[in-house]
């Protein structure tokens, strides 16, 4: 072999193991890569926030956390804003609706500011969900219709669907909105349960 043919030779193979460390590092930059995009992309899609709260909550209330998170995500997708109605911080509850529960539970020294702080709004939140859970024989297609436009609406709809002789479904809800509320919110409570297992406990 001349010295040429060696050269040659001993470039081709340096280019060689050049692409080899070029393939090995690209497949461990999509090994890396990858996963943290989705989960960037998860986190951005269906955020959480206050998991710590959301499953002391639960297991007080004996709910599914990722049914809370869910709650959150169609109220205010974890951004505690004040709703156009007056509704406040992350489980959107009306002041007149945070005194009745006040009552309820015997939370004597509540100010409506509270609902402002995290633990306070999901407190009462979880506590309203269970309540209606009870008020409806835990049908949760009820509760949570009721929690988007009221007991007095919801329980005039049973009474309709009753008198023709069937349960009242959500596809048989009559506001529009509130379909696609029960919906939305049955539908995150099983995407935040497949995202966050690990973060939520078990339901």
């Amino acid at each position: 072999m001349s010295r040429r043919q060696s050269v040659r030779g001993g470039a081709r193979g340096r280019r060689g193991l050049v692409a080899v460390v070029l393939l090995a590092a690209v497949a461990v930059g999509v090994v890396v890569v990858v996963p943290l995009i989705e989960r960037l992309v998860r986190e951005f899609t269906y955020p959480l926030k206050d998991a710590a709260i959301i499953n002391r909550q639960a297991r007080s209330e004996h709910l599914d956390p990722a049914l809370i998170a869910a709650v959150i995500y169609a109220e205010s997708k974890f951004d505690p804003r004040t709703s156009s109605a007056g509704a406040l911080g992350l489980m959107q509850i009306e002041p007149a609706t945070a005194r009745y529960l006040a009552h309820l539970s015997g939370g004597t020294t509540f100010k409506v500011a509270d609902l402002a702080h995290p633990a306070v709004n999901i407190a009462y939140g979880s506590y309203y969900l269970r309540y209606l859970l009870n008020l409806y024989g835990d049908n949760r297609t009820l509760a949570l219709a009721a929690y988007n436009a009221g007991t007095t609406n919801v329980n005039r709809w049973v009474a309709r669907a009753r008198a023709s002789g069937r349960p009242l479904t959500t596809a048989a809800i009559p506001f529009p909105q509130t379909r696609a509320y029960v919906a939305k919110v049955e539908a995150a409570t099983k995407t935040y349960r497949r995202y966050y297992a690990k973060l939520l406990g078990p339901p």
